[in-house]
């Protein structure tokens, strides 16, 4: 159960930060220009993240759920922080 919610947690996540970089750069036409860029790259994020909530709950939460659940919000913290910085000046936008 962890790993879908999880996934789905920080696929939001990353989508709401990564339009509001985008809204604070200006990219975009107006805030429905970039809705279908968004669901894709939030779908994208979503199932990267679930895989890695699967593994890490379905192999380290055997000994120690703790542990799995600290791995789990880590690793989503950097997936956020790698999607974000990469995605957040498309096409050469500087803000």
């Amino acid at each position: 159960m962890a790993a879908p919610v999880g996934g789905l947690v920080t696929g939001v996540i990353g989508s709401v930060l990564l339009s509001a970089a985008w809204r604070a750069c200006d990219v975009g036409v107006n805030g429905a220009a970039n809705g279908l860029a968004l669901i894709f790259y939030g779908a994208l994020l979503t199932i990267i993240s679930a895989m890695w909530w699967g593994a890490l709950v379905g192999y380290v939460g055997r000994w120690n759920l703790a542990v799995a659940l600290l791995g789990g919000t880590a690793g989503a913290a950097v997936m956020v922080w790698i999607f974000v910085a990469l995605l957040h000046v498309p096409n050469g936008y500087r803000c």
